[in-house]
């Protein structure tokens, strides 16, 4: 079915968005580290001889797959949020090399005002599955999907701050995803936001990053990540992050006041 073809959203459900090799070195992921929070005394994420690559680094490879599916109209870029993002790893990344990655749509899901689009990428080395919320979409008579998961009961076990910094959306855009919103005030300002927001996956990756550290797990070791955004990070905000379980299977949250940003996330680590 060609693009033209897809009359509603539920008809993209299984599109091949197609394959990409990407390429990368030691530097590459080194920015990246530092990119979501990474200290200079963490050699073993910033330093060439001992590193060792986050796993999370995999989702700037693949950043080209929603973008992809956004370019071919399948809803409109200026109004689709990142609802939600998932990880699974499967083998660690190197430390450079080149890697094969192919896309598709999985679900769509629809939401009576907006249809969700689940982008897969998968490669050797990990799957991962963007869920793209699209305002003025649904309605095309499809299934509501998974309800929203529930918030874990009891005291969390883990209580941290997680500290950003002022000058971390500028960073973390050289990793690939320079749009507008993420540096430029007028942008920002464009879609409702007093001033440039943090992207949601260099958030996500902070905050698993500093999971890893209250749980005394090395972050490499991360084998599963989910998590849904539910609010924007400003660079420069002090966040709380709380988290339930172990690193087994840690439920975790990030909020600022009493308002999540980031809702029903899960944590694994091998």
């Amino acid at each position: 079915m060609t693009t033209t073809e897809r009359t509603t959203a539920g008809a993209w459900r299984g599109a091949d968005l197609g394959t990409r090799t990407v390429s990368y070195d030691e530097r590459d992921a080194i920015l990246y580290a530092l990119s979501v929070g990474a200290r200079a005394t963490e050699l073993d994420l910033v330093f060439e001889e001992r590193l060792r690559v986050l796993p999370t680094f995999a989702l700037t490879l693949a950043q080209w797959a929603p973008d992809e599916l956004g370019s071919r109209g399948a809803f409109d870029t200026q109004t689709a949020l990142h609802g939600s993002q998932e990880l699974t790893v499967l083998a660690p990344l190197p430390r450079r090399g080149e890697i094969a990655l192919s896309a598709s749509v999985g679900e769509v899901w629809d939401k009576g005002s907006a249809a969700v689009f689940d982008v897969r990428v998968e490669s050797e080395f990990f799957v991962a599955t963007w869920s793209l919320f699209a305002p003025g979409a649904g309605g095309f008579g499809g299934d509501r999907g998974p309800a929203k998961p529930s918030r874990p009961e009891g005291e969390p076990a883990v209580q941290r701050v997680l500290h950003t910094a002022e000058n971390q959306a500028a960073l973390y855009r050289l990793t690939g995803d320079r749009h507008h919103i993420h540096i430029d005030p007028a942008a920002a300002e464009r879609i409702g936001q007093p001033r440039p927001i943090m992207h949601g996956l260099c958030t996500l990756a902070a905050s698993a990053l500093e999971l890893a550290r209250a749980l005394d797990v090395h972050p490499a070791d991360l084998a599963r990540l989910e998590g849904r955004f539910a609010a924007p990070v400003y660079p420069g905000d002090t966040p709380s992050l709380r988290a339930w379980g172990d690193a087994r299977d840690a439920s975790f949250e990030l909020v600022r006041g009493d308002a999540p940003v980031i809702a029903g996330a899960r944590a694994e680590f091998g």
